[in-house]
Order: C-alpha cells, then sequence, then structure tokens
C-alpha cells in the first residue's frame, strides 16, 4: 500500500514540474519577476524618438530702419526731360500744327523724407525750361509795338507770303520740388522709381522765329529767319504739377500748366502741357 501512494505523490510532482517549466518557456506568458524582452526595431525607435519636422518659415517684411542706401548709388540729381507739347484752351484762331517740342534740364538734390524708410525721399533743385510750338499759315505778333495791339494776335497768313517753319518759343527758370519713392533705394539704377511734384518758374523769354518764307503755294520767296521778342502779352510766372515714373535711368514724366501762359488781359487763356521721356541717374 505504502509503494502505490509513494508512486503517486511522485508522478504528481513530476506533472508540477513539467508544467511550471513549459509555463516559463511560453512567452505569452512571462514570469512576474522577469520583464519581457523588447522587440521594437532600432528604425521604429528612431522614427519614434525623432524631433517634430521643422515647419516652413514666411518671409516677414523687410525691415528698412536698417537699411542704410549707398551715398555712390543715383540719387537723380541730374534730369534731362523731352517732351511732347500742347495748349490746353487753344481757340480756333490758334493755328497749332507740327512736332512741339520741350527740352528740359535740372540738376536736383535729395533729402531722406524719414528716418525709418529710406525708400522716401525730397528733391529740389534748379534748371532751365523750353517750350516750342509750332504753327502753320500763321504769325504770333508778340511785340505789340508794331501796331495797336493790345492783346496777343495770332495774324491768319493763308493765301499770302508765310514762313516753312514758324514756332513760338517760351523759356523758364524753374524750381522743381518733388516726393520721391523708389522700390529698391540700394539699387537705384535698376529700381523702379515714382516721384510727385510741383515746378516753380519765372518767365525769362518768349519769342517767336520764322524761317524761309514762301508763297502762297510753298515756292520760295526768301531764304532768311525773323525772329522778334517780348515778354509783354505772357504771364511772368508759372505752377506746374508733375509726375514721374522710371525704371533705372529711363521713365516718363507729365505735367500741366496750372496758370495761363498768356495774360488775362492779352488774350484767351491756355495751359501748357507737356509728356514724354525723361532720362536721370547720375
Amino acid at each position: 500500500m505504502m509503494k502505490y501512494v509513494f508512486t503517486a505523490l511522485v508522478m504528481i510532482a513530476t506533472t508540477a514540474a513539467f508544467a511550471q517549466n513549459r509555463r516559463i518557456q511560453n512567452p505569452n506568458n512571462p514570469p512576474a519577476n522577469n520583464p519581457a524582452k523588447d522587440t521594437t526595431s532600432a528604425l521604429t525607435k528612431a522614427l519614434k524618438n525623432a524631433p517634430p519636422a521643422a515647419q516652413p518659415v514666411k518671409p516677414g517684411k523687410k525691415d528698412w530702419s536698417k537699411i542704410k542706401p549707398d551715398p555712390r548709388k543715383s540719387q537723380d540729381h541730374f534730369m534731362v526731360e523731352v517732351g511732347y507739347d500742347n495748349w490746353v484752351g487753344s481757340t480756333d484762331s490758334m493755328n497749332i500744327k507740327g512736332i512741339n517740342h520741350s527740352e528740359n534740364f535740372y540738376f536736383m538734390y535729395a533729402w531722406p523724407a524719414s528716418k525709418t524708410d529710406p525708400r522716401l525721399t525730397v528733391a529740389a533743385g534748379i534748371g532751365i525750361g523750353s517750350s516750342n510750338i509750332y504753327f502753320a499759315h500763321q504769325e504770333v505778333i508778340v511785340n505789340g509795338n508794331q501796331g495797336a495791339n493790345q492783346t496777343l494776335s495770332f495774324q491768319d497768313e493763308q493765301g499770302a507770303n508765310h514762313f516753312k517753319r514758324y514756332k513760338l518759343c517760351t523759356n523758364y527758370l524753374e524750381i522743381p520740388v518733388e516726393l520721391r519713392f523708389a522700390l529698391d533705394p540700394q539699387n537705384m539704377d535698376h529700381s523702379w522709381k515714382f516721384a510727385a511734384g510741383a515746378k516753380f518758374g519765372l518767365l525769362l523769354s518768349a519769342y517767336t522765329k520764322g524761317v524761309d518764307l514762301v508763297g502762297p503755294t510753298g515756292s520760295p520767296v526768301a531764304n532768311y529767319t525773323e525772329k522778334e521778342s517780348s515778354k509783354q502779352f505772357f504771364s511772368g510766372a508759372e505752377v506746374t504739377p508733375t509726375i514721374r515714373v522710371s525704371k533705372g535711368v529711363i521713365g516718363f514724366f507729365a505735367q500741366i500748366h496750372l496758370t495761363s501762359l498768356i495774360k488775362a488781359s492779352a488774350g484767351s487763356s491756355v495751359f501748357p502741357i507737356s509728356g514724354g521721356i525723361v532720362l536721370s541717374g547720375l
């Protein structure tokens, strides 16, 4: 009897030991005191621990207060304007024809208009403005001493001898003042530039010039030049608003007189206008 009891105990102990050994070897049921093995790959760990991707930085506005333009760069010190001219308010008695033109020359100097923005400047200068208006089959009697003329007379010469080329020229001493804006003050020779202002002028001279007298049919009569000069019928001062747009050294300008060219007591009010090409960059 004791033999059978002892055999049973041995079998029970052996079975329990075998079951314990299988439980330890089962990876899905690790022992409580033995931590599970980390099977995560190195690549997965690296991706998990990598810092977040950098977000793209949006470009901000340029801090112009820290920009110092090169003083050696062009500030449009010297300007030349070549334009096409005409008169606003001209009457039927004024037979204006031909390529009317103006040539203006100015020396300018610019100052900063803002301590925090070098793109903005104020400029002033001095120069000469000249306008040439052409007439066909007509003379402009600027010298009132040649008769009882109390007004500026536009004498019609249709069907009579007349000058082949005839013009009225006015010349002014001018002081231009303008507010300027440059998109890139560090590269003025290639930047877009905008300006608005006015010219204040004093009439220096007014004269007519006729070249080559011809007959009614245009046949030559005499080859000579006739010139008459007088300022008596013309306003002595001018105020002329101007605008200018340039890209680098070349651009366009436009202007119109606010004051009549002819005195109120000497004839109809006419207001010269001009527009054309401007060269600046010295």
